[in-house]
């Protein structure tokens, strides 16, 4: 898999080339990652990548060509490796919202050409001739989208096989189809006390099939009392057992469950 990022700041993306599981996968050849800065596909003096807003108002717009020219090389370039052309993701508020599935979709591919806006945005031209698709990282505007290509990229390298030590860790993960989209249950280590509050018996039980119910009921409360919504959606979807609607149903009042 290989992601290409064309943005004005590629030294942000050594953290996720060089350090963690990422950075690790990276060294090992699972992924790969190429930076492709527009001011070097620009032809005048100054190397200019944005300018004012036709119609007026505040901010710069980031122009058509530079981009295009540094999307078509990204491009040329992987076919040189014996890539297939990339889908072209531009980060925008008024995307499509990135999630466990997202990521999911993006590990299954060959990888993506991600364009990390910058000022007011991106000149529409552009977006309407090169991009495949918007992604948001949320309901909130961040100075760039470099910021979100980075918890992007994370977020699909870490669930390719050979990425985590343990190839199970994925499937626990919150928002995972092995959870039902549920929150995660909470998690323990050593020492079995901690400034007084004992590890839960269960888990110290041995008893596996305790330990799962255990493990199931925690993620239905959490996912009850924090987002309502992924019960209720789970709910919709069948996913809920008999033994789960009773848990939910035992809670208390104040807890919605949808």
């Amino acid at each position: 898999m290989r992601f290409d990022v064309v943005t004005l700041f590629p030294d942000m993306f050594s953290v996720v080339r060089d350090l963690g599981v990422t950075g690790r996968a990276h060294g090992h050849g699972i992924w790969s990652l190429r930076a492709w800065n527009p001011r070097e596909f620009t032809h005048d003096v100054h190397r200019t990548v944005d300018d004012r807003p036709y119609g007026g108002g505040p901010g710069m717009v980031m122009m058509a060509a530079p981009l295009e020219a540094a999307v078509g090389a990204a491009q040329a370039d992987r076919g040189l490796q014996g890539l297939a052309a990339a889908p072209v993701i531009l980060l925008s508020p008024t995307g499509r919202r990135y999630d466990q599935q997202a990521a999911g979709e993006l590990a299954a591919g060959d990888g993506a050409i991600f364009i990390c806006g910058r000022y007011e945005g991106v000149d529409q031209r552009f977006i309407d001739r090169c991009v495949t698709l918007e992604l948001s990282l949320g309901d909130f505007v961040l100075s760039g989208g470099e910021l979100a290509a980075l918890a992007m990229i994370d977020a699909a390298v870490r669930l390719l096989p050979g990425v985590l030590n343990d190839g199970d860790s994925a499937l626990q993960d919150s928002f995972n189809p092995a959870l039902d989209g549920l929150l995660d249950s909470p998690h323990y280590t050593r020492p079995e006390v901690h400034e007084g509050v004992q590890v839960p018996a269960q888990l110290l039980s041995g008893h596996h099939a305790q330990i799962a119910r255990w493990r199931r009921e925690q993620s239905l409360e959490l996912t009850a009392r924090r987002r309502p919504e992924l019960i209720a959606r789970a709910r919709a979807d069948g996913r809920l057992t008999a033994a789960d609607e009773r848990f939910l149903a035992a809670l208390p009042s104040e807890t919605d469950v949808g």
